[in-house]
């Protein structure tokens, strides 16, 4: 799949069958939106191209106007974004500055400069309730005409639901604000995962006698947060499970390394050898949050945080020795 920074790129001039969206989450809303794209663009002979935006439109505004309290939760970083986008076979991805002067820019200017000029597109999908152009004059309608009027195709999808609740990425964002991790996994159609590269840390975990591999979450404001039993990938041949701390760590002095960002740290309840103490730094992992255990604590020593530590890796290999039974019954009852 190919990533572009902007449109104006050569590569990218001439056809294509496009849809416009935030993606937040890719998820099964967007991706039957995406199956439905691939198969207009296949049909027509011309590339699949997913325009988004970054920052998100509503974290420019609220930084705007002052207001960040306005901003969304962010449900996944860029990284993950472009992940599932890739895994949903689209050909290429436009990300587009969203800044002042696309926050202007009319609707009649973004069909004839992003969508005609820029990206030269045959089809236009997009969801039911789309909105475009400053202050948002923009709507299906408008879209449709200028389609006419610039011969290219533009359809309406209408909304996806999962057993009569329709999915959306506020579903998801709900369903992570409150730990439903199972809801999720529902809307998402996969668990959620955090993925990056392995940064440092304080290295406290070695102090307190649990190693951990940490992740940064490009955006200050996760739609998760706590402590979840996690499967982590990348570090070994196979899924390896353990316990992590998604947030700001309220117990650690907030000048250290990594103050003030938001941290996924996970710690394997079975380290591999095989890396060793610095193994795992620079490596691509991504951690699936399964289940959460409960909210961030602050705890008032670090004795206290290390038995805090110990009780959620307790919790989660109960947590996953239940998953384990639930399967060996299953396969017995199907073996039945």
């Amino acid at each position: 799949m190919l990533v572009f920074r902007g449109f104006n790129y050569p590569a990218i001039q001439g056809a294509c069958a496009l849809t416009i969206g935030n993606f937040d989450g890719v998820h099964r809303g967007h991706q039957a939106m995406l199956a439905l794209l691939n198969s207009e663009a296949e049909h027509r002979g011309v590339p699949s191209c997913v325009l988004t935006f970054e920052p998100h439109p509503r974290d420019y505004f609220a930084a705007a106007t002052g207001r960040p309290e306005l901003a969304p939760a962010r449900i996944g970083t860029l990284r993950d974004k472009l992940t599932e986008l890739a895994r949903c076979g689209v050909d290429q991805v436009i990300v587009l500055p969203f800044d002042a002067r696309l926050a202007a820019q009319t609707p009649e200017a973004f069909i004839d400069d992003v969508l005609v000029r820029g990206l030269g597109a045959r089809y236009v999908l997009v969801g039911d309730d789309f909105r475009f152009g400053a202050k948002r004059a923009g709507d299906y309608a408008m879209l449709d005409a200028a389609g006419a009027h610039h011969d290219f195709d533009v359809a309406r999808m209408n909304s996806y639901e999962v057993h009569g609740l329709r999915v959306s990425s506020s579903e998801v964002r709900q369903a992570l604000g409150r730990g439903d991790m199972a809801a999720t996994a529902r809307l998402l159609g996969r668990p959620y995962s955090i993925s990056g590269h392995v940064v440092h840390g304080r290295k406290l975990g070695r102090e307190l006698g649990f190693r951990t591999v940490n992740l940064r979450f490009a955006h200050w404001k996760p739609a998760a947060s706590g402590i979840f039993a996690v499967r982590v990938h990348g570090l070994a041949e196979t899924a390896l499970v353990g316990v992590a701390n998604l947030g700001i760590r309220p117990s650690l002095d907030p000048g250290d390394v990594n103050g003030g960002r938001v941290l996924l740290e996970t710690h394997c309840l079975d380290w591999p050898a095989a890396l060793g103490a610095e193994g795992a730094y620079g490596k691509i992992i991504r951690v699936e949050l399964l289940h959460k255990l409960h909210d961030e604590l602050k705890y008032d020593s670090l004795e206290a945080l290390k038995t805090g530590i110990a009780k959620d890796c307790a919790d989660a290999r109960d947590f996953f020795g239940g998953m384990h039974a639930e399967t060996s019954r299953q396969t017995t009852r199907d073996r039945i």
